[in-house]
């Protein structure tokens, strides 16, 4: 099944119809469902090292196998496979999609369009691997001698939400003395409360762009390589800027433009997507901070679940199994958004790493060949880590009046053990963890309630409905190669939602208008009285009230 070819609508399949007439009147009972011990090992699978129980969702055997239908009668396979195969399955970009090449293992042969590109990964690999030990031993010294000690990377979107969410993740691996920093907003704050404390003299800077073109990335590396000339006023510019910036770029002209060694440039493909592009190297910075050996672990656990979903049964594929269930709440029970809660402070990035992840993936109104969608399409994804979420909106998720699914994640053993006492501070964390997914699922009723003793006005605000969908991923422990299976799982269950409603998600056009505007308005913010007169009257009475409010 090539990129080219049109979606089936999903909506007119037999499938779609036998999910619709299982949705109508649909009333679940995990309770029961639950007491059901067969169901539960059923719904315990492992993909790599992850476990993942599925038992405490909204789901029947009937349901499952008319999901399963669907991923058949929309050619799921197929379209799975033409994007291992490099095909172009990019159809408005005409690109293939092969994030999934980034963590092959050398030796791998995948020729795209006449060229080999695993052998192409390889080698950039080896020349980032070859810096980072230079960096890493102090062999690569700033313009005054001194080793440096902190990497900042400058990026944006996928060039910055996915280093900063692995570094986080991966703070137990990272070297001692050695810390990474991430600019990406344009906001001068961000910049500013970046670079405090900082000595121009250790620092090294990542300009992280494609094209080397991206407005907020190179307006901010501009700011920091003169941040970084004013201190140090005595040491040669452009051997400074060459000793303290390197890029993550292909436009070699432009990285020389800048100050930067062409040498010091470290590319990657079009087929590489932003959002998919961490294991690029898009992830120098972390590279440097937790090592070779490490990142090559990384890349072993993406490549691990890419294996899975290429590879397993579909009554066993986890990650097809977790984006047909969402299908099924976004489009059969009406579901809107989805919970994604880590009980692990490493992971508190990770939500805001999958909002990029998914809803710029299928946030889509067109099918791939450009028609309407036939369908609701995406979610909003979002979501913190326990226990703080448990003190400020489940309440919502546990009584609230909207179907929330929600992705509860964890791992046996912490990268931090502590004891209060005689108590084990990770298995009283994680309590919680074990009871929040109970609690939604069974809830307690209004005899349980006045059980209890409560007062019979109090009873109803006690009462939880339960029936709340929940899907446990659980893990040994937050290693290197569990956080690329982590990511990998959330790729590829993105994937079969696309591929379910027939839209591109691998494209992203829905980002540059806005941009666009960005740049045609900028006179008139400054001043320009005839850019400000072609605005429209809002923004015309916006753009006045900051001029008059601005001090200078």
């Amino acid at each position: 099944m090539g990129g080219s070819n049109p979606p089936v609508d999903a909506t007119t399949t037999e499938a779609w119809a036998t999910l619709r007439a299982l949705a109508d009147g649909f009333s679940p009972d995990l309770r029961a469902q639950l007491a059901d011990r067969e169901w539960v090992e059923r719904s315990s699978l492992t993909a790599g090292d992850l476990f993942v129980d599925l038992s405490k969702n909204l789901v029947s055997p009937e349901i499952w196998r008319a999901l399963r239908d669907l991923a058949d009668q929309v050619g799921l396979a197929g379209r799975r496979d033409a994007m291992f195969a490099g095909e172009h399955i990019n159809v408005t970009e005409d690109r293939a999609v092969l994030h999934t090449a980034l963590r092959k293992p050398a030796g791998a042969v995948l020729e795209v369009d006449g060229a080999d590109v695993v052998a192409g990964v390889h080698e950039v690999l080896q020349r980032m691997y070859g810096f980072a030990d230079e960096v890493r031993s102090g062999a690569w010294r700033g313009a005054t001698g001194e080793r440096i000690r902190t990497v900042v990377n400058i990026g944006i979107g996928g060039s910055d939400l996915g280093p900063v969410m692995a570094y986080e993740s991966l703070e137990p691996y990272v070297q001692d003395g050695l810390e990474c920093r991430f600019i990406s907003n344009i906001d001068p704050a961000d910049t500013a409360v970046t670079l405090a404390g900082l000595d121009p003299a250790t620092t090294l800077f990542i300009v992280a762009s494609k094209t080397f073109g991206t407005l907020e990335t190179l307006t901010n590396a501009r700011l920091c390589r003169e941040w970084l000339l004013d201190g140090l006023p005595g040491a040669d510019r452009a051997d400074a800027v060459k000793r303290h910036f390197v890029a993550v770029s292909t436009a070699l002209d432009k990285v020389e433009a800048f100050g930067i060694d062409p040498a010091n440039a470290f590319g990657f493909w079009d087929w590489v997507g932003g959002r998919y592009s961490v294991d690029s190297a898009i992830g120098l910075s972390l590279v440097i901070a937790i090592g070779p050996e490490r990142f090559s672990e990384l890349l072993a656990g993406f490549h691990a679940m890419d294996e899975h979903f290429r590879t397993a049964d579909a009554e066993h594929n986890v990650p097809l199994l977790m984006g047909l269930l969402n299908v099924w709440y976004v489009n059969f029970l009406g579901a809107h958004t989805h919970a994604v809660l880590p009980y692990a402070q490493a992971l508190h990035r990770f939500p805001a790493y999958l909002q990029q992840l998914t809803m710029e993936s299928n946030g889509k109104g067109v099918r791939w060949d450009g028609t309407p969608v036939t369908s609701e399409t995406g979610e909003v994804f979002w979501g913190e880590q326990g226990t703080n979420g448990q003190h400020a909106f489940y309440q919502l998720i546990h009584q609230g009046t909207r179907l929330i699914p929600a992705d509860f994640i964890a791992v046996a053993n912490p990268a931090h053990p502590l004891a209060d006492g005689d108590t084990d501070v990770h298995e009283l964390f994680l309590a919680n963890f074990f009871a929040q997914t109970k609690a939604l699922a069974f809830g307690k009723t209004a005899d349980e309630v006045r059980a209890e003793g409560t007062a019979e006005e109090l009873v109803p605000a006690r009462v939880f409905t339960g029936n709340r969908p929940t899907t446990s991923i659980m893990a040994p422990a937050l290693t290197p190669s569990v956080l690329g299976q982590l990511v990998a799982l959330y790729e590829h269950i993105t994937f079969v939602q696309g591929v379910v409603w027939g839209i591109d998600s691998f494209d992203q056009w829905g980002v540059e208008l806005g941009k666009q505007l960005a740049q045609q308005v900028t006179p008139a913010v400054s001043g320009d009285e005839s850019a400000l007169a072609e605005q429209d009257a809002s923004t015309q009475s916006l753009i006045r009230y900051y001029r008059e409010h601005r001090r200078r």
